[in-house]
């Protein structure tokens, strides 16, 4: 397939994803149309040297590939106007969004791929996840995923119902960290050390931790147990956070939470 790319919305995440695909060499600054209202928005995307318009109207290019970087309140206002671009693939990253949505709009035959990213993409550490409908062809979904991994790591899904679970984890799931983040900083502060040095402690560690988990090759239980000496300092705060299961299940309760609320949002 061809290599044009059609944006539409270029404000925070449509415009990492731009960064992205443009620095990693994945697409060339000829090759993307960015479609953005906002004035100040469509100006910084020009600075990369991609072509811009204010809206659909103005679009005098074929696309092979149109990505929605949308909110998802507007979605039946913007994308009707994209529907006749004949031969294109549809991306929407816009949160709670279903296929079917896409497929009343563009229609039944339309070929419609859905991501769920998360913030770290905007520093090429996302987790993309994606669900292909029946009409996208190996070589667009390949094309896709070429893209997508200029922000992070890709993932695929065979039911889109799993992309309530995927919201669950690794959407809302940086949030989840933070907190640990925040909460390991108060502790710290509390256990006397000065606020600055217990927020750059918490910080590095989770950090630090993420990234040995990640390229160390082994399980993280595998690495727990390799940092907990029995009676140590670590088992004694791990006999609190995994007495009785309370960490395990309070994480499951929190992905449960927006697992549900993740379902009524796309109803």
């Amino acid at each position: 397939m061809g290599r044009k790319v059609v944006l539409v919305g270029c404000g925070n995440m449509g415009y990492a994803m731009l960064k992205g695909w443009l620095a990693a060499g994945k697409l060339a600054a000829g090759d993307v149309t960015v479609v953005e209202p906002n004035e100040g928005l469509r100006a910084r995307a020009a600075t990369h040297g991609v072509t811009v318009a204010a809206d659909a109207r103005e679009l005098d290019v074929a696309a092979d590939l149109v990505v929605f970087a949308v909110k998802p309140q507007v979605i039946r206002d913007v994308v009707p106007a994209y529907r006749d671009l004949e031969g294109a693939t549809y991306l929407s990253v816009a949160a709670g969004t279903g296929v079917a949505t896409f497929e009343n709009l563009l229609g039944r035959e339309a070929a419609v791929m859905r991501c769920m990213p998360n913030t770290p993409a905007a520093i090429g550490k996302g987790m993309m996840v994606v669900f292909a409908n029946r009409n996208v062809r190996p070589e667009a979904k390949a094309f896709v995923e070429e893209l997508l991994a200029a922000s992070g790591a890709v993932a695929t899904v065979a039911d889109e119902a799993l992309m309530d679970a995927v919201t669950a984890v690794s959407g809302s799931g940086p949030a989840y960290v933070f907190h640990f983040i925040e909460c390991l900083a108060a502790a710290g502060e509390k256990a006397g050390l000065p606020a600055d040095t217990a927020r750059l402690l918490a910080m590095q560690t989770v950090y630090g931790a993420a990234c040995l988990a990640k390229e160390s090759g082994e399980e993280p239980g595998t690495l727990r147990e390799q940092v907990t000496s029995p009676g140590g300092t670590t088992a004694a705060a791990l006999g609190v956070l995994m007495g009785e299961e309370r960490l395990v299940e309070l994480v499951s309760a929190a992905v449960e939470a927006a697992k549900r609320r993740s379902v009524e949002l796309g109803k």
